[in-house]
């Protein structure tokens, strides 16, 4: 099997299981994949479309086929010389519900559970009223609310014996020792003699595994119809409706239980059952402030794991670490690495297993590298450590090196100016990130900061010099320490922060977070920089000081990192939108652009330091498709074009908004993000009068904005929707798009997106050839292989056809380069330009897994819009030439295509070591090309195809200032290429 040369994402479910891969493997090998890139496939919650919600680590996915249809797609994967990565996910697993044993049997024996430390829970909480148990915020409202309205029930399991409570869809086991209270009311003595023996569990140091013999006890007594009757009276006990819930005049007798509480009715005598749990439970609303375990970002139903323990390490891996021992798995990619404890140690961990294991798999497969990549959001000037032992990441930061490539600075004003204008929102994007985060600490994260706060006055108590600092005061200066963190985290091991962008970082957030805090809170600042991690660990001695200090370094590490991935993603990039194409995943909104010295920088370094990084374009978690973005940063060059149809749109659209109590709807700033949003995912084959068409597009603009105002969180919010506000932008869209009174504005919209389709797939075609040429390893997303012109999920999570891809890939090798140019609104000149090159490094693996990249300089009137780079391997040499910033280049022919004219006298400069070389642009079209001189036309390079790629092996001498270009004959070109 050969080394990761190319991947291809594919998102596995209930609706597309391993078995409905198989048939396309032929076709990823023919596009030139050599991997599948696999979503998670341990079992996940029941109908998950992603698989990050794992319940049960310990097997294969039922619902993806199991363990026997993933031998069958690897099987079909081994006759094809490919190989699977897999993603794993070890922050956390998906909890409540009744289907991880694990985190039921937590709330079943509480902090004696097997599992108790393998949730990140403090049993400890500083909270009283949860001394020894575990918030369950899983309720639909209030606590007393849902158990007046009787929607907290308890049931017998016949098929277990064990009693639990439901609400809705939620399960939660009762203690065996609270079976006592159910079974004491009991008026049958059989049942009755069971209490004690459950009691009597409460103070066993083994209870857990006496439990057991009694279930079953139970379970056999339970058989019985006297004592099966006799259960369902006695939970007939704990049965509320609203009517018996109400207090009436002639309340009933009161009934003893076995501890000698006393109680009148059926909510007395439930809800003193619940109290007796490891576990309170709780409205949902109550898990941003009271939560006591460490969630994911904000999701009540995503628990997080402590994988630095040993034990938790063994349990969530073993099955992995089973599959690629067994020659199934070839690589793994881990899914959120910065939501651990201590990523380092964890990922060095993770490799040397890995490198044990390459030596336990079949004979065939023991000399492959198992490569592994981490999830990883690197911000401006982030570096990846290379000590964390990782082949690199998935690739987010080269989306944003490419988005930054193709944006126009000189737009960046004019959009700056009419975004502020309209919208209001005057504020930098640093600035919006600064409120996200102070409202998303303040609430979805509340409780998270708590438990930092108060870890960090258990350390000023520790001192006589800080005991006197306040809980309140910590807060304060904790939470304006995170507003201004740069970073997503630090990276503190015991010897502190060793690494100087690390220190950079932290010191970047004390000085930010002075310019808001009061003088008089300022040395709070110098103690938070000694506790987490201006102070090395191993200068402390070993003891209870230490193992706080680290603790509470852990919380704030995995505090910050949830913070800017909600306020930055998940709320600021809603908020502003000077353009959207800067608005993503892993990117900084405050970057408009950058020239293309800095991307050479950026894949020089990457070629030094990992050469086999994941390199992507498109995710399942980007906010816009590739080729949405690619599109919209066309606006960057045509920025008074874009301000004055947004002007004439606004004017022609005033009829369409609507006046409610709290504005105008849509506000001008959430009309300004449609339209930009329309322009970029406009398809590129429909029409304004395509009435079936335009109802299957509103359809995803809808459900676009619906998450679009919530994220935002503005006039809507998850947590809170404002259905007038919604239905009003709802109706405005339906109208927008469809009403006949508005056709003008609807057609007007659509031939602006087509005015500037043509410079977008020139950017779309440019990006996917970097993707493919630039050092690391090129990553397909499921489907992009055609125009992906996708919005954010579930937008670009939807069933992919890959009948018609595998049906065009056949014929399309049978087209001409010109006649795809000439048809690319349907896709298929993308797909051919894949596949072309995948097949060179195919071809060529050493030369684009190995070969060093030198950027090469270009000359002539318009350098500008030329980017020009060679990778070099031995005696191979391979070419690439790019357009960008091309609007002003394109002629009116609708084609994504320059005229040579237009290009005159610019010309790539090579390097004297290659003057001479022959380049076969065979790749690409049937030219070639020599320079004796060391200087390439681009007029001809990029004639007759968008995007140039070509390889030269070997040195010919021609004569001085000589430069020729020729179609070679059939023979000559299977020379060239061989």
């Amino acid at each position: 099997m050969p080394d990761v040369r190319a991947t291809v994402r594919l998102q596995f479910h209930r609706d597309f299981t391993f078995d409905d891969a198989i048939p396309l493997v032929a076709y990823f090998s023919e596009l030139g994949i050599s991997h599948i890139y696999s979503s998670p496939i341990l079992k996940a919650r029941a109908g998950s479309q992603h698989g990050y919600d794992v319940v049960d680590p310990t097997q294969v996915n039922p619902e993806l086929g199991g363990e026997e249809a993933l031998e069958r797609l690897v099987a079909e994967l081994r006759r094809y010389d490919m190989g699977l990565i897999v993603d794993i996910v070890s922050n956390h697993m998906a909890v409540g519900k009744d289907d991880n044993p694990w985190w039921l049997d937590a709330l079943k024996w509480g902090a004696k559970s097997r599992y108790a430390k393998f949730f990140d829970i403090q049993w400890n909480s500083p909270d009283p009223a949860l001394k020894g148990q575990l918030l369950v915020p899983f309720l639909r409202t209030n606590y007393g609310d849902v158990l007046a309205a009787g929607e907290i029930t308890v049931h017998f399991n016949e098929d277990t014996g064990e009693f639990y409570a439901r609400h809705f869809d939620h399960y939660f086991p009762l203690s065996p020792a609270s079976y006592s209270h159910i079974l004491y009311n009991s008026p049958d003595p059989v049942l009755q003699a069971f209490a004690q023996p459950f009691a009597a569990l409460e103070t066993s140091a083994d209870g857990w595994q006496a439990a057991p013999t009694l279930h079953q006890q139970l379970r056999e007594t339970a058989r019985q119809p006297e004592q099966r009757a006799s259960i369902a009276a006695v939970l007939a006990l704990y049965r509320i409706t609203p009517n018996n819930a109400e207090t009436s005049d002639q309340p009933e007798p009161a009934i003893t239980d076995s501890d000698g509480t006393q109680s009148t009715d059926n909510l007395d005598r439930l809800h003193h059952l619940l109290e007796l749990q490891y576990y309170r439970l709780a409205s949902w609303r109550t898990a941003a402030d009271d939560i006591n375990w460490r969630r994911f970002f904000d999701v009540n139903e995503l628990g997080g794991l402590r994988v630095e323990r040993q034990q938790v390490f063994e349990a969530i891996h073993a099955r992995i670490f089973e599959l690629i021992e067994r020659g199934i798995i070839d690589g793994l990619r881990i899914d959120h690495v910065d939501g651990l404890a201590n990523p380092r140690a964890y990922c060095r961990k993770l490799r040397r297993r890995l490198d044990r294991l390459v030596l336990e798999r079949p004979t065939e497969l023991k000399k492959g590298h198992l490569p592994l990549y981490a999830e990883k959001i690197l911000a401006d000037g982030e570096q990846l450590a290379r000590d964390w032992m990782l082949d690199g990441t998935t690739g987010y930061e080269f989306m944003n090196q490419v988005s930054l490539l193709q944006h126009d600075p000189k737009g960046a004003f004019q959009l700056y100016d009419l975004w502020s204008r309209v919208s209001g929102r005057a504020g930098t994007f640093e600035e919006e990130v600064k409120e996200a985060r102070r409202l998303v600490l303040s609430s979805n994260l509340a409780g998270d900061v708590e438990t930092v706060a108060q870890g960090l006055l258990s350390i000023a108590r520790l001192d006589i010099r800080t005991r006197d600092l306040t809980l309140s005061a910590l807060r304060r200066a904790l939470i304006e320490l995170v507003v201004h963190f740069p970073v997503y985290r630090t990276y503190v091991t015991v010897c502190g922060r060793t690494a100087s962008d690390q220190i950079e970082f932290f010191n970047r957030a004390l000085a930010g977070a002075k310019t808001t805090l009061a003088e008089a809170d300022w040395p709070l600042l110098e103690h938070l920089d000694r506790w987490l991690g201006g102070e090395p660990l191993h200068e402390l001695p070993p003891g209870a000081t230490r193992d706080l200090r680290r603790k509470v370094l852990a919380r704030f590490q995995q505090l910050t990192s949830p913070a800017a991935a909600k306020a930055v993603e998940d709320t600021a990039c809603y908020r502003s939108a000077v353009l959207l194409s800067r608005n993503d995943v892993g990117f900084d909104p405050q970057h408009f652009s950058a020239p293309p010295a800095q991307f050479h920088a950026r894949n020089g370094e990457r070629a030094r330091s990992f050469p086999h990084n994941l390199l992507t374009t498109a995710t399942h978690d980007h906010k816009r498709g590739e080729d949405t973005r690619a599109r919209l940063a066309v606006i960057s060059e045509r920025s008074v074009w874009f301000s004055e149809k947004v002007a004439n749109w606004q004017t022609a659209a005033r009829s369409l908004r609507t006046e409610l109590p709290d504005g105008i709807a849509p506000s001008p700033g959430d009309e300004l993000i449609l339209y930009q949003t329309l322009l970029g995912c406009w398809p590129p084959q429909l029409e304004a009068d395509d009435e079936a068409a335009m109802e299957a597009f509103l359809t995803r603009v809808l459900r676009w904005q619906e998450k679009a105002l919530r994220e935002a969180k503005l006039r809507s919010h998850w947590s809170a929707p404002n259905a007038e506000y919604e239905a009003a932008c709802t109706r405005f869209v339906t109208d927008l798009l469809t009403s006949v009174d508005r056709v003008e504005l609807c057609e007007d919209i659509c031939a602006a997106a087509h005015t500037i389709a043509p410079a977008g797939v020139l950017n779309s075609l440019s990006q996917t050839l970097l993707r493919m040429t630039c050092p690391g390893v090129p990553d397909l997303y499921q489907g992009t292989e055609f125009w992906d012109f996708s919005l954010v999920d579930p937008d670009n999570r939807q069933p992919v056809d890959f009948f018609c891809r595998r049906t065009a890939l056949a014929q399309v090798e049978r087209t001409a380069p010109a006649d795809l140019v000439q048809h690319w609104p349907d896709g298929r000149l993308k797909q051919w330009l894949i596949s072309r090159t995948l097949s060179t490094r195919k071809q060529y693996p050493a030369l684009f897994s190995a070969g060093d990249y030198q950027a090469l300089t270009v000359e002539g009137e318009q350098a500008d819009h030329v980017l020009a780079f060679t990778r070099e391997h031995k005696d191979n040499c391979l070419l690439v030439v790019i357009p960008r910033l091309t609007t002003s280049l394109l002629d009116d022919t609708g084609l994504p295509l320059i005229p040579a004219a237009a290009w005159g006298d610019t010309q790539v400069l090579l390097p004297s070591q290659l003057s001479g070389r022959i380049f076969t642009h065979s790749l690409l079209s049937n030219a070639r090309c020599q320079a004796p001189s060391g200087r390439l036309p681009v007029a001809q390079l990029l004639d007759g195809f968008p995007v140039h790629l070509s390889i030269a092996r070997s040195t010919t001498s021609l004569q001085p200032n000589q430069s020729t270009f020729k179609t070679p004959t059939p023979g000559e070109l299977h020379d060239e290429c061989s």
